[in-house]
């Protein structure tokens, strides 16, 4: 293949400290990448003069970047990014990592770990970056029309077995415990160290096809704990990036079923927070459509609750009453259902009372102070004390609740049960929604229990 030249030639130190690492001749290396081509369908005749002028700041065309990169990492034992080869070439400029659903699983690998990366570099334009509307859409769609993926298993690199993928999936429990329990700002350098530390490596080893799937499976669904944690601390334009990487890492693993969870329970969430109601229906019947017959009952459920969020948001009262009896109706099915034990692990948590929770945001929404309560209250009941967050959350959509319906002093008792759950969290999430209940108390600010709530928080706040 023809070279190109860099905008500025300039010797391609990255690539060079790479070879030496690797401890490759010129000529291994352009054997490793002729092979490594092959195995994708390239007929690739890259020798020792062809390294020698990458070395010197030209760059191969086409795939062969990402080709370089991959010889490269299987003699390091580690993934390598065409970033890191010095063969970006500004089309792996980091305001882009993990924006992008990938169309190779060698790509999807490569930006994921990317951002993997990025992310414990704790780069600024990630921690800075805002969330686009259109960057939540385009993925789905990508997603709806790609064909599976034919094949993802890799024969080079440390071996990956079924005990590695029951690590990761166990790790992912255990995290998910203590993320509801305490809140993740206790929690998210964890995971995102574990990822870029251990699960790199594993993505970047050598795997049989069924373990390459599984692989994918489970860390797809820890890369979504990720973009939750982003989001609860505070990070949307992070989680966004998350996101779209499990999804993607979702379509590698053949399950559509966990990618409409992301569509659904994830991304049109963060548009929810974000204030683009009419995403978040989008979001959800793309859910729908893309995993239509391949979920269970329950997963239908929270599919269903989130479009009815969405209509809710766009005070479309009858489309969203359709969708939350459509939601209602699964759960009462999967209950009914003697094989509801076949549920995929994420999704067991979405019970009764997650669903009284998606209910009582959608009639407060509409302004239907009384049965927002009363679903509200339903999620609170049923919510276990480890689910410290998600009570929190409750009580506060009780609290709002009641303000609708002007009953302003049982709404500050029950924010004040809220305040002391949250203390005892970091959550941005909970915080959000605190701040939400205070602008609702506004009109009444001048009432005694009001101040007192406020002087409360003042000294807590203190």
């Amino acid at each position: 293949m023809a070279a190109r030249p860099l905008v500025a030639r300039q010797p391609n130190e990255r690539l060079q400290a790479l070879i030496q690492e690797a401890g490759c001749s010129n000529a291994g290396l352009a054997r490793r990448v002729n092979m490594c081509g092959a195995e994708h369908g390239l007929d690739l005749r890259y020798d020792k003069t062809s390294v020698a002028r990458w070395l010197r700041g030209q760059q191969p065309r086409g795939r062969a970047p990402a080709i370089v990169a991959e010889a490269l990492g299987r003699k390091l034992g580690r993934t390598v990014t065409i970033d890191e080869i010095g063969m970006a070439n500004g089309k792996n400029l980091a305001s882009g990592v993990g924006l992008q659903f990938s169309p190779t699983v060698l790509g999807a690998i490569e930006q994921v770990c990317e951002l993997w990366r990025s992310d414990v570099g704790r780069r600024d334009f990630l921690s800075g970056s805002t969330v686009a509307a259109s960057a939540l859409v385009e993925p789905s769609r990508d997603w709806l029309i790609t064909s599976a993926d034919p094949q993802v298993a890799r024969t080079a690199g440390a071996r990956v077995g079924a005990a590695d993928v029951a690590a990761v999936a166990a790790t992912t429990e255990a995290l998910v415990e203590l993320d509801h329990r305490y809140g993740s700002g206790h929690v998210r350098p964890v995971v995102v160290h574990y990822l870029n530390s251990v699960v790199s490596g594993l993505l970047a080893g050598s795997y049989r096809e069924s373990v390459g799937r599984d692989l994918f499976a489970a860390v797809a669904r820890l890369t979504e704990l990720a973009g939750y944690m982003a989001v609860d601390t505070g990070q949307p334009g992070l989680a966004q990036r998350y996101y779209i990487q499990a999804l993607r890492l979702a379509q590698a693993a053949g399950d559509r079923g966990y990618g409409g969870y992301v569509l659904a329970a994830s991304m049109s969430h963060l548009a929810a927070a974000l204030g683009n109601p009419r995403e978040i229906a989008q979001l959800a019947r793309a859910a729908q459509e893309g995993a239509r017959g391949q979920v269970t009952p329950r997963a239908c459920a929270m599919f269903h609750a989130a479009e009815a969020r969405g209509h809710a948001l766009l005070g479309d009262t009858r489309a969203c009453q359709t969708s939350a009896d459509h939601a209602v109706t699964a759960l009462e099915r999967a209950a009914d259902t003697p094989d509801s034990g076949d549920d995929p692990v994420w999704i067991h948590h979405f019970d009764h009372a997650y669903l009284a929770d998606e209910l009582a945001h959608c009639h407060r929404d509409l302004g239907q102070g009384e049965v927002a309560a009363q679903h509200a209250r339903e999620a609170i009941d049923g919510h276990p004390e480890t689910r410290g967050r998600r009570r929190a959350i409750g009580l506060l959509l009780l609290a709002a609740a009641q303000v609708q319906q002007r009953e302003v002093e049982e709404a500050c008792h029950t924010g004040t049960r809220a305040v002391e759950i949250l203390s005892g969290l970091r959550t941005n999430r909970g915080t959000e929604y605190l701040d939400d209940f205070q602008q609702r108390l506004e009109p009444f600010r001048d009432a005694p229990v009001v101040r007192e709530f406020s002087a409360r928080l003042e000294v807590a706040a203190a």
